[in-house]
């Protein structure tokens, strides 16, 4: 399973505009790549996914007036997560903080996820939403820190990155699996 987890590093305590654009633009991104999609740390009242799923639709015309996130909620592949105390709940996985920073103890490649992920691994590919990006905790509770630039440490912008990590991960398996198919014949 590969979750792109959205962590909240705006306001804990209220919604902003931009909570609700990088959602409803995260949804279609996770559909189109089968991906699951996690919140981390919103402050939203709703605590079923398909709740949530369907207030966020009733105010977005993005991801065709939400409808990818609800197929993602009934498909239970989008999740509400508080914010981590000792660390994220296990059936996610192995832990990924991206960044553009990563700790070389602790870096992974993007190759690496995906023949993991191929291999049956779970990952919980965690970006930060807000000016400051995640916040210095997160990094050490994470098990790996991945730079979707391979090595060039380019800052994206926030959807650019939710656009990229997905998009990059999906293809680099399916190249792999491909090349392995080739070798077959």
């Amino acid at each position: 399973m590969l979750t792109l987890a959205l962590y909240n590093s705006y306001d804990p305590n209220r919604i902003h505009e931009a909570h609700l654009r990088a959602i409803a633009r995260a949804a279609p991104i996770c559909y189109a790549f089968d991906f699951h999609l996690a919140l981390i740390g919103f402050p939203f009242k709703e605590k079923k996914a398909l709740d949530l799923a369907e207030k966020i639709s009733e105010h977005t015309t993005i991801g065709e007036s939400g409808s990818y996130l609800l197929e993602l909620a009934k498909r239970n592949k989008f999740h509400l997560l508080e914010f981590p105390k000792r660390g994220f709940p296990p059936q996610f996985g192995k832990t990924v903080a991206t960044t553009r920073k990563p700790k070389s103890e602790k870096e992974i490649r993007a190759v690496e996820v995906a023949e993991r992920a191929l291999k049956g691994e779970s990952f919980l590919l965690i970006v930060g939403l807000g000016r400051h990006g995640l916040p210095k905790e997160i990094f050490s509770l994470a098990e790996y820190h991945l730079d979707i630039t391979d090595g060039k440490r380019v800052s994206l912008e926030t959807c650019t990155a939710i656009g990229s990590i997905p998009t990059k991960i999906k293809t680099l398996m399916e190249a792999i699996k491909w090349k392995k198919e080739l070798s077959r014949r």
